[in-house]
């Protein structure tokens, strides 16, 4: 089982940026995908970035030139710079872990961008 917490959320100005971060923990693949996921008020779940165990990075067009994922396998973390932020982008931000041999969510964090 691996353990996925989630840290860095908060209140931002529209324009502004936000660094999120994922920690996993527990039996952790070194080629498992890594993921940051986003569901908005009102919207479906909608996969923001991604980074698989050999360093692929894929990003919704959403996101694309604005959102930076980076993934530490040493550290076993995943972290999501978000710059140029909009109110569309105001959801809770979900980790996810996926490997052959199982997979997890964290709990969540609010990103919420005012106007």
């Amino acid at each position: 089982q691996v353990v996925l917490v989630e840290s860095g959320g908060g209140l931002v100005q529209f324009g502004g940026s936000l660094r999120l971060s994922c920690t996993a923990s527990g039996a952790v693949d070194s080629d498992a995908t890594l993921a940051w996921y986003r569901q908005g008020p009102g919207k479906q779940l909608e996969l923001v970035a991604s980074v698989t165990g050999s360093g692929t990075r894929n990003y919704a067009d959403s996101v694309k030139g604005r959102f930076t994922v980076t993934r530490d396998s040493a550290k076993n973390s995943l972290s999501l710079q978000m710059s140029s932020l909009k109110p569309e982008d105001t959801a809770v931000y979900s980790c996810r872990y996926i490997s052959s041999r199982s997979s997890s969510w964290g709990r969540g964090t609010q990103v919420t961008v005012s106007s």
